[in-house]
């Protein structure tokens, strides 16, 4: 299994970014995907899963309302839009899968992180 996360880099309080996972390795519309994120000195704490189907997403309190997740099951890829990005959202990113069609924790398989720097 592999779990390849883009996107990451530096940006300003108040912007956006973006962030794709190329999944390779398994049968990518059998499970959850979704994304985790490590800040430094902080536990890692999952943010955003979707289903295998699409149909069930779940957004951690601290990223709701400014994420959105979505996956392309024919590109075997999820992206994670993020705006409105505060400080406090500087971390590590990773993509995990879970190897069940719903819920993403605890994950089965980890990539190997995206660093996202949001400076104030």
């Amino acid at each position: 299994v592999q779990l390849q996360a883009f996107g990451g880099g530096l940006v300003q309080a108040g912007g956006s970014l973006g962030l794709s996972c190329a999944a390779s390795g398994f049968t990518f519309d059998d499970y959850a995907i979704g994304w985790f994120r490590q800040a430094p000195g902080k536990e890692r704490e999952g943010i955003s899963c979707i289903s295998s189907s699409g149909g069930q997403i779940y957004y951690a309190r601290s990223v709701k309302g400014r994420s959105t997740i979505s996956r392309d099951n024919a590109k075997n890829t999820v992206y994670l839009q993020m705006n409105s990005l505060k400080p406090e959202d500087t971390a590590v990113y990773y993509c995990v899968v879970r190897r069940r069609p719903t819920g993403c924790a605890p994950p089965d398989y980890w990539g190997q992180g995206t660093q996202v720097t949001v400076s104030s």
